[in-house]
């Protein structure tokens, strides 16, 4: 039986979020204003004609697990690589409550809530500052979102983004510099795997190659290295 997450892009615009994504039987893509994600059912062979339609020239997009020739018509941005994390840990070495305590004594200006829609801008703005991976504006709708707050104001979030088979990405993980090393999105991270492990699903995530400090965190969080997969940042020149 095929692992979903061997073509995990194509499975989640196809299967759990269809009905966020754009495009047709050869390319598919999260509609505008969610993150910039495209997929392909052929992997190694996927067919960028079939995607023309559904981005604009300029308009930048991840394609990942392939590394073929790139035509003129369209513009490499980065070439990189990402290690695809799968949960391997225990769900009792996770005690929200004993989370809950400590946030509550060491930090009490700080608010722990779901992320809404009126603060989307201040989702998108973190995640621009701090580059966890491509994020939208509608992002937050994809899956369950929670975050820090200070006086309304977005310090820290976790969130969830794709989701194929029984597998549910933990993504959106960042933290504002000026609350860095306080061990908050790791608080955040833990309810949205205590909520996905509730519900049946694996939790599994991507952190790119060369980010070395999130790697070893996650590993030590309990997941464990699934693969090690290409990714690319590309945009469509001309028609």
């Amino acid at each position: 039986m095929t692992n979903p997450l061997d073509n995990i892009f194509w499975n989640s615009l196809n299967g759990h979020h269809a009905h966020f994504a754009t495009g047709n039987a050869d390319a598919k893509r999260y509609s505008k204003g969610f993150s910039p994600i495209v997929g392909f059912p052929e992997l190694q062979q996927p067919d960028f004609g079939a995607l023309k339609p559904f981005v604009d020239i300029d308009e930048q997009f991840y394609c990942g697990g392939w590394t073929g020739h790139v035509s003129d018509e369209w513009q490499l941005h980065a070439d990189a690589s990402m290690f695809r994390m799968v949960w391997a840990g225990n769900a009792d070495d996770i005690n929200i409550d004993n989370d809950t305590n400590i946030h509550q004594q060491r930090y009490p200006e700080l608010q722990l809530r779901q992320v809404q829609s009126k603060d989307a801008q201040q989702a998108v703005d973190l995640a621009k500052l701090t580059n966890p991976g491509p994020f939208g504006l509608r992002t937050i709708e994809l899956g369950e979102y929670l975050a820090y707050f200070e006086n309304d104001r977005l310090i820290a979030m976790s969130g969830e983004r794709m989701h194929a088979g029984k597998y549910h990405e933990v993504s959106g993980v960042c933290t504002h510099p000026d609350y860095q090393g306080k061990g908050l999105a790791r608080r955040l991270m833990h309810r949205i795997i205590r909520h996905q492990l509730a519900r049946g699903e694996v939790p599994f995530l991507h952190v790119m190659s060369h980010n070395h400090s999130a790697h070893d965190l996650y590993l030590r969080m309990g997941f464990k290295d699934d693969c090690e997969t290409p990714v690319r940042v590309m945009s469509l020149k001309y028609r």
